[in-house]
């Protein structure tokens, strides 16, 4: 299969690019390491350059469903969807706003694209969603819209998700795709470690693929990427980048917020992915 298809022109340069986030463990919220300063100075350039800034269009891969599900609520909670943590993990709040009218545009968007979305309006934000924000948007002052990422969907189904709403970017609305680079938890021991070789043997060969647009080689990494299967032992966590790979279509070059690794395992690698050009 091929990325290409007929929505795959040239984006305007008044077009938001599409942004990938590794959002690594729960205490990335309080341990913000170089990534998280780095999203910092992105989301306020990204103010500066869009300041009415509509809202922002999320998948992450802690909320999954039979089918594309979009969040509708005007006031989304915070949800702290993990264990074991320190307790002031679990006092951290993001109370950005939803947006009930983008997400309308969502559905109807997924909709047309031939998807049965459906609205929930008792959704709250997960982790993969909020912890990144806090970094990105530290005042919750952008409304969010999350969408689920479709279960038991591969590479090629979730970049068509990211493609339904790419006619968002000129709306003012931020597509992000917020998971990991490198997510292995079996090698999680805590700590403060030297990278693992095939964190960085992976992570360098998909910037590589992302910046010479292989997209074949993009589709197909789980056979082609070094240690794909021990980056990744499930793929839950990497099919978020398809989705910002989606809204970007295929003129695009990855510009890099981060390249940090956490835990020795951890890849935090972030990007937007920027026009390689833009319509005279």
């Amino acid at each position: 299969m091929s990325f290409s298809s007929t929505t795959d022109t040239p984006a305007s340069s008044a077009s938001i690019a599409p942004l990938f986030v590794s959002h690594g463990a729960p205490s990335f919220a309080l341990e913000a390491g170089s990534t998280g300063p780095a999203l910092t100075r992105w989301g306020q350039a990204l103010r500066g350059r869009f300041p009415a800034l509509r809202g922002v269009v999320v998948v992450s891969p802690h909320w999954m469903a039979r089918t594309p599900q979009v969040m509708t609520g005007a006031q989304p909670a915070t949800w702290h969807d993990f264990g074991g943590f320190p307790p002031a993990l679990y006092q951290l709040q993001y109370p950005a706003p939803g947006s009930p009218m983008l997400a309308q545009e969502v559905l109807a968007l997924l909709q047309a694209a031939g998807m049965a979305a459906q609205g929930d309006a008792q959704r709250p934000f997960d982790h993969g969603a909020w912890v990144p924000l806090m970094h990105l948007f530290p005042h919750a002052d952008v409304p969010v819209v999350q969408v689920a990422l479709p279960a038991h969907a591969g590479p090629a189904e979730v970049y068509a998700l990211g493609a339904a709403l790419r006619s968002l970017r000129q709306q003012g609305v931020l597509l992000m795709g917020s998971g990991s680079m490198t997510h292995n938890l079996h090698e999680f021991f805590g700590g403060e470690r030297e990278p693992a070789p095939y964190v960085l043997e992976f992570s360098r060969w998909i910037e590589a693929a992302l910046v010479r647009g292989d997209w074949k080689a993009l589709l197909n990494y789980r056979s082609q990427a070094p240690h794909a299967e021990r980056a990744h032992p499930t793929e839950d966590h990497f099919l978020p980048l398809f989705f910002a790979l989606g809204a970007a279509g295929n003129d695009l070059h990855p510009d890099y917020i981060s390249r940090e690794v956490v835990h020795g395992m951890l890849a935090m690698d972030a990007f937007a992915l920027e026009p390689t050009h833009t319509p005279a």
